[in-house]
């Protein structure tokens, strides 16, 4: 059955179109991806599905009684309502069901009248079974099953306005499962979530009995979760079947037969107008001039006019330019961590931690959030110390560090300048390479603080590209890259001669690039000489 019918739609914003002529259908089971570039418009027509925005044209129909789950900003809450609370009124009319039966139960306690009591007996049970067909016995039950998958038992006693926007996010995303909506309309879930959470919400969601649209640069993820692809690229959106891996191979075909296609056309239209141009000039060239060979031109004229001409495909689209190098050569230990226990008061991260990784080696270490992967980092950065054992970093070792948290907001830095104190460069030279890196004109002088956060990580690789490092310690490196950006840091990994040792959740990477796995369980951190997957299915 359709639940959504999307016709002709088109946006514009400040009358530049983000896209046009949008059409497509949702039936009530789907699993949909909703993919494309930073700045193709995938949020704007996910605002569009959930009705916070209008169309500037077309239509969009939501069939009779379906609604849309959809998190388009973060709520507030008055200071006194915990994260608890939050996800409780994803059942408020369970909620107002158990309230009444509440205030029945009182008043059943305090009166002595037989006939009254009956009348409240009789209310009550009418209660108690409208409770039981909205589920309300399985309210709770429901709530900490969403509460372990996505790990935020810690977090329900605290009030949620004091919860970091990463934590506010999950919270909100644990509500909107909860309200259980006819689409679950998904904008990045997999933001802020660790891998063990990233499984956990792909096995809901294939379970989910509605349909789902996903907004996603997980490429892992979509390829678990989806069976169908909405790609809009250039204004325009193309349906595809299969999931993303599919995908890709599809859109490749697709755009080799387009452009062939559109080379033939060319061609056709070349002929044409030599053929015109030919006959014009036998029409002119009779004595007297031929009417008949001018009808003959006229007649093509208006043919050729009637093509629909085959817009050129665009097969290379501008991509972020890098190319990492590495410096003087280290020595062959890069670090080695021995009997290493990190402890902060009472709370143990991990204990008896060892590692040794080599010039040359890719090693990934991954585990739960707060678990103490970028703790392990900041050691071998000397930004912190262990309780026990020993951090040593060999010979020659020069790091290019990549933190999952780019600049700060108080940042009043341009583009340009902020690249500039990294790297010792003039001007011009700063700007051309900039440019590789997406930053064109006059966008070197936007201030930091006001970049989106893929611009933020685009510059902060601009200014590692160009500093004197052989070992590359990465701290969620893909966080906020769209996935043309992530396939070109992927690239440049793999291509770099020095030593890189990275912490991430992102899966496709992890078992692309890295073949060595440190995994913090239990407080212990164990390897495991493999990539991510190898490593997960002995764990």
């Amino acid at each position: 059955m359709i639940v959504l019918n999307v016709q002709q739609v088109s946006c514009n914003f400040v009358g530049n179109d983000i896209f046009n002529d949008v059409t497509f259908e949702v039936q009530d089971h789907d699993r949909i991806g909703l993919v494309g570039r930073n700045g193709s418009g995938k949020s704007s027509l996910a605002r569009l599905i959930a009705g916070f925005d209008k169309p500037d044209s077309g239509s969009i129909a939501l069939n009779k009684g379906a609604t849309v789950g959809y998190l388009a900003q973060i709520p507030s809450y008055a200071a006194d309502v915990k994260a608890v609370d939050v996800l409780y009124t994803a059942f408020e009319q369970v909620q107002a069901v158990a309230k009444r039966m509440a205030q029945l139960e009182a008043l059943m306690g305090k009166t002595t009248d037989d006939a009254e009591l009956e009348k409240l007996l009789s209310k009550y049970g009418a209660l108690q079974e409208s409770y039981a067909m909205l589920d309300g016995y399985a309210v709770d039950s429901k709530v900490i099953s969403v509460a372990n998958g996505l790990q935020i038992n810690h977090l329900l006693e605290s009030p949620f306005a004091s919860l970091s926007g990463g934590e506010q996010t999950k919270i909100c995303l644990g509500y909107i499962l909860l309200k259980n909506p006819t689409i679950l309309l998904l904008d990045e879930p997999t933001n802020h979530l660790d891998i063990s959470a990233v499984e956990w919400l792909e096995s809901y969601l294939r379970d989910y009995v509605g349909a789902v649209i996903i907004i996603s640069h997980d490429r892992y993820f979509l390829d678990e979760t989806v069976l169908r692809i909405l790609d809009i690229d250039d204004g325009e959106l193309t349906v595809y079947h299969g999931n993303y891996s599919a995908f890709v191979i599809e859109k490749e075909k697709r755009l080799l037969d387009q452009f062939k296609a559109f080379q033939e056309q060319q061609n056709k239209i070349k002929k044409m107008r030599e053929a015109i141009k030919r006959l014009r000039e036998w029409a002119n060239q009779a004595n007297p001039p031929s009417e008949a060979l001018h009808r003959r031109a006229t007649n093509m004229q208006r043919a050729l006019d009637r093509i629909v001409k085959i817009k050129r495909p665009i097969l290379e689209a501008k991509k972020m330019g890098l190319a990492l190098e590495s410096g003087d050569r280290s020595g062959k230990d890069v670090v080695t961590l021995t009997d290493v226990t990190k402890q902060f008061d009472d709370r143990v991260l991990f204990e008896s931690a060892s590692m040794h990784v080599q010039f040359g080696d890719h090693v990934a270490i991954v585990g739960d959030n707060g678990s103490g992967k970028s703790t392990i980092l900041k050691m071998i950065l000397g930004e912190e110390v262990a309780s026990y054992g020993d951090v040593r970093v060999g010979s020659n070792v020069k790091i290019g560090y990549l933190s999952q948290h780019l600049f700060t907001d108080d940042s009043k830095m341009t583009v340009l300048e902020a690249f500039r104190d990294q790297v010792v460069i003039t001007e011009g030279d700063a700007r051309n390479i900039l440019a590789k890196f997406l930053f064109y004109g006059p966008s070197v002088f936007q201030k930091v603080n006001r970049l989106s956060g893929g611009e933020r990580m685009r510059l902060r690789l601009a200014q590692l590209m160009y500093q004197d490092v052989n070992f590359l310690v990465l701290d969620e490196p893909t966080n906020h890259l769209d996935i043309d950006s992530r396939e070109v840091l992927e690239e440049a990994l793999e291509d770099f001669n020095g030593t890189v040792l990275a912490v991430s959740h992102d899966r496709y990477l992890l078992n692309k690039l890295f073949d060595r796995t440190y995994w913090i369980q239990k407080e212990q951190l164990n390897y495991f000489p493999g990539n991510y997957s190898w490593a997960r299915d002995r764990s």
